[in-house]
């Protein structure tokens, strides 16, 4: 249920390389009231934030910084501590930087580099399709999900976090991060809009522990 209200609680960024409309259809489908807003102003406004990305690392920080959303979302996810998820991309924006198509700076909320998927026979990049996850930490994002759980995947490039930060893995030839989080910060390299119930699950988690 998208909402035109100022008070918005839940804020879909839109920073122009976003799945904004899979994303706004898992919201409608978990009833929750959100705003999608490229808006600094509504940053400001609102208490979570769902940070989606699909394409390149640089562009997305491009847009990010063009549109003014690194300071006032550094400021109230860093110092007021307003909890964020990122899918995807938005889930690589959060590292200290990434080396696809050269070497870019990222967020730096959560320690660590993208880097390529490594080449491995039997296991072609990008890696697309559907794939269990091994939990690592359970709270908050998969409190309603069982070991084995599957998540649609995308990506060409992985978050290599320090294991501290790793809430999850995926087994792709090698282990590679399926999701990371630290405090109140979260990312999730699958698509849980493209997960059917199991990303709904995660979904209804993380809004359930930020809100």
């Amino acid at each position: 249920m998208s909402d035109t209200t100022n008070n918005q609680e839940v804020l879909i960024i839109d920073y122009g390389v976003g799945n904004l409309e899979s994303v706004s259809t898992a919201l409608d489908a978990l009833r929750v009231r959100y705003r999608v807003s490229s808006s600094p102003e509504d940053i400001v406004r609102a208490r979570c934030y769902i940070l989606p990305g699909v394409g390149a690392f640089a562009e997305a920080m491009q847009n990010l910084k063009s549109r003014g959303l690194i300071e006032p979302l550094r400021r109230e996810v860093i110092q007021n501590n307003k909890p964020l998820l990122g899918i995807c991309l938005g889930m690589q924006v959060l590292a200290d930087g990434s080396t696809e198509n050269g070497t870019h700076k990222g967020l730096g909320f959560i320690s660590g580099q993208v880097v390529r998927i490594p080449e491995r026979a039997g296991f072609p990049v990008p890696h697309v399709g559907w794939n269990e996850v091994s939990i690592q930490q359970k709270k908050p994002l998969f409190a309603g999900l069982e070991e084995g759980a599957r998540f649609y995947f995308d990506h060409s490039y992985h978050f290599e976090a320090a294991p501290e930060h790793v809430a999850a893995t995926v087994d792709y030839g090698s282990t590679l991060t399926a999701a990371v989080q630290h405090n109140n910060i979260y990312g999730v390299q699958f698509h849980p809009e493209k997960s059917q119930t199991n990303g709904l699950r995660l979904i209804r988690a993380f809004l359930n522990h930020a809100l």
